[in-house]
């Protein structure tokens, strides 16, 4: 197994990519702390990937605040004894007209995204250097690289660019420290993201609308994403760094 004895930390890991990651990386031996706001969710997610309730444990907490990373870092070094691999992902998409986005709004997205980057990434680092070394993966953004007409969004695309400009700046100030840190950029991944904008109805209408949106003939799945996390992750990508890698089904091969 790939991530035998090694520990790792998947933010946004109640639902849809970082709940398939979670899931992905305990198969493969880790152990695992999940982080999202929802307790209950995180708690019902941790049972279902591990009935034991032993190598996958729940910390609940708002990851725009520096004391919930700090907690998690403190979480998985009692539990586990250190940290090899972060995963960076929380995110809000509700496509928005640039002039509709309120001040608070705009907040929200450099909070969950940006913030919800930095912090988690500033708290880990120092444990993954006790270790002589480990992996940040973020999920990005295709919309960070490239407008989409149909789903204006500028608030989450400028904050997803910044979570971009993290991975790439983390990469070269941490590589003498072999903490390898990269990005994936999916384009549309079937999430419950989509719910928190639309009805079951619409979302059954709309998302199968983007299939054909994408190259080759389908969206994205949650478990599309999650192994592209985990090559990223594991040593298979020992010598890739600073990278943001498309996960897009062809679509920005298309429009460059």
């Amino acid at each position: 197994m790939k991530f035998e004895n090694k520990t790792v930390i998947v933010t946004g890991g109640g639902t849809g990519i970082g709940r398939a990651a979670a899931q992905r990386f305990f198969e493969e031996g880790a152990n695992v702390i999940i982080n999202g706001r929802r307790e209950d969710v995180l708690r019902k997610t941790a049972l279902e990937i591990d009935p034991t309730g032993k190598k996958v444990l729940a910390v609940a907490g708002d990851i725009s605040r520096l004391e919930t990373s700090k907690r998690l870092v403190q979480v998985a070094t009692d539990a586990f004894g250190g940290i090899d691999v972060l995963v960076n992902n929380t995110g809000k998409f509700n496509p928005t007209p640039f002039l509709d986005h309120s001040p608070e709004d705009l907040q929200s997205y450099l909070d969950t995204i940006v913030k919800g980057t930095f912090y988690p990434s500033q708290s880990v680092i120092p444990e993954m250097k006790k270790r002589g070394g480990g992996a940040i993966v973020n999920t990005g953004s295709m919309w960070a690289t490239q407008a989409v007409e149909s789903t204006p969004s500028s608030a989450y695309s400028a904050a997803m660019a910044g979570r971009h400009a993290l991975t790439r700046n983390l990469a070269i100030e941490f590589a003498g420290d072999n903490i390898r840190v990269n990005a994936v950029a999916p384009a549309v991944v079937e999430t419950p993201i989509y719910n928190t904008f639309m009805s079951e109805e619409e979302v059954a209408k709309v998302l199968p609308s983007f299939n054909a949106f994408h190259p080759i003939g389908r969206n994205g799945t949650p478990l599309d994403v999650a192994e592209a996390i985990l090559f990223l992750a594991s040593d298979s990508a020992a010598w890739i760094t600073g990278v943001v890698m498309p996960l897009d089904g062809g679509v920005t091969a298309r429009l460059r």
